[in-house]
């Protein structure tokens, strides 16, 4: 197949080792994108022939050698490897081997920066409807479990042991912060969702190309207008799409940790599926959170990916080829992020409580507040009434149980009220959306 660069003029001698160099590992990274680059020439062709630059029969020809490409590229049969400088020469190299001139006319009017633009809006979309489905299995789960007899749980602060807590507040807990990561994502998606296709290197062309038309024909929501705008967004949507995964695995980090305490023999008060655990090299008698700790580390790899992308933006408008270093950090993230939520709705659906060693883990002391707040509501000062409960928190716990202290907790979302129906109804209206 001939590969010649796209852009080398007669007579210009390339360098190899700045070939390597410019190359990186591009055409690798390009794999990702391949099937999305290859459905916005569809669409770029097929908008051509509406505006008479190329014929119907033209089209066609492209659209149907474009559909084998895919095909062979879901098969294996066609490899995206150091033969191309990127998928953009290899989809036009495929296309001159098959149909000479015919497939030299589907570059016309573009760029390789919308094509690039148009391939990483579509390859996000696709990840960000992914994670908000996750989000929306970890919230199900969650709901589920809280929607269970509660189990008392001694609830910490500073590591401390400070009042009685349950295990459906703990799931209520991490379902309303996954409802708050859904639509989060929901929001990103929906800004995201804009189609840079037909603004070419940026200035636009002289052709009145029907962006209209590819805007609906890839399923975008709006069309971007301006072509400065397309290449200012770069890096931002980026970050944008990583900053909503993040915020997902901040949580998983933090319920990660809580894990990771909680299956420790100082604590014992949850036990992982035999699955999510691995033995030790040497020590016959460990068994290791290793997933939950791997979920605990996820993160740093979004944080990294995002400062990466973040570091090249130190840019003039326009187009500069810094930004083809964006990729390889981004498809690293998203790889990590979502195989570790992908892990999270039946870790948390099949973990079990350990209830007499949680029950075990309350003391008197962590009635105190309570012993407290009761003073303050029946007319105590309340700094007289905290003074008093800490000069007697041994005592505080004395006559009292745990489920006595949750079910006096009636503040709205508190064990005594955890509204699990407002937020299925919040849920719900996002699934509406």
């Amino acid at each position: 197949m001939n590969s010649d660069l796209l852009w080398q003029n007669p007579g210009v001698e390339t360098d190899a080792r700045v070939m390597r160099f410019l190359a990186g590992d591009d055409v690798v990274l390009d794999r990702e994108f391949f099937l999305h680059d290859i459905a916005a020439s569809k669409a770029h062709v097929e908008g051509l022939a509406r505006i008479g630059v190329i014929t119907a029969d033209e089209s066609a020809a492209i659209a149907r050698e474009l559909d084998a490409l895919g095909d062979d590229f879901r098969k294996g049969k066609f490899i995206l490897d150091e033969r191309f400088e990127d998928g953009h020469s290899a989809i036009e190299a495929r296309l001159t081997e098959r149909l000479g001139d015919t497939g030299r006319k589907v570059h016309t009017g573009r760029s390789r920066n919308d094509q690039i633009l148009v391939a990483t809006r579509l390859w996000l979309k696709a990840k960000l409807a992914t994670l908000a489905t996750l989000c929306r299995e970890v919230v199900k789960v969650c709901l589920d479990r809280a929607a269970q007899p509660p189990q008392p749980l001694p609830g910490y602060t500073h590591l401390q042991r400070a009042v009685v807590s349950s295990t459906a507040m703990w799931f209520a807990g991490f379902a309303e912060s996954f409802i708050d990561n859904l639509q989060r994502t929901r929001d990103t998606l929906a800004w995201i969702d804009a189609n840079p296709l037909g603004t070419a290197a940026g200035y636009g062309v002289n052709l009145k190309l029907d962006r209209d038309y590819t805007t609906q024909a890839l399923g975008f929501a709006r069309m971007q207008i301006s072509p400065i705008c397309a290449q200012l967004a770069r890096g931002k949507f980026e970050m944008a799409a990583l900053d909503a995964l993040g915020t997902a695995l901040l949580d998983l980090r933090r319920l990660a940790w809580d894990l990771s305490l909680f299956t420790t023999s100082e604590f014992a008060f949850v036990s992982l599926p035999p699955e999510y655990t691995t033995g030790s090299s040497i020590m016959p008698n460990k068994r290791n959170p290793d997933v939950i700790e791997l979920m605990r580390a996820t993160y740093a790899s979004v944080a990294a990916a995002r400062t990466e992308i973040e570091q090249l933006l130190s840019l003039p408008s326009g187009y500069q080829r810094d930004l083809q270093f964006s990729k390889g950090g981004m498809f690293h993230g998203f790889s990590r992020g979502l195989a570790a939520l992908e892990l999270l709705p039946d870790l948390l659906g099949r973990m079990q409580w350990n209830t007499a060693a949680m029950r075990a883990a309350i003391e008197p002391s962590m009635y105190a507040t309570d012993a407290a707040i009761e003073q303050a509501a029946a007319g105590v000062p309340f700094r007289e009434a905290y003074k008093h409960a800490a000069a007697a928190a041994h005592e505080a716990g004395h006559g009292r149980t745990p489920e006595q202290s949750l079910a006096a907790r009636t503040s709205p979302g508190a064990g005594a009220d955890l509204r699990l129906d407002a937020l299925r109804e919040r849920l719900n209206k996002l699934d509406c959306v």
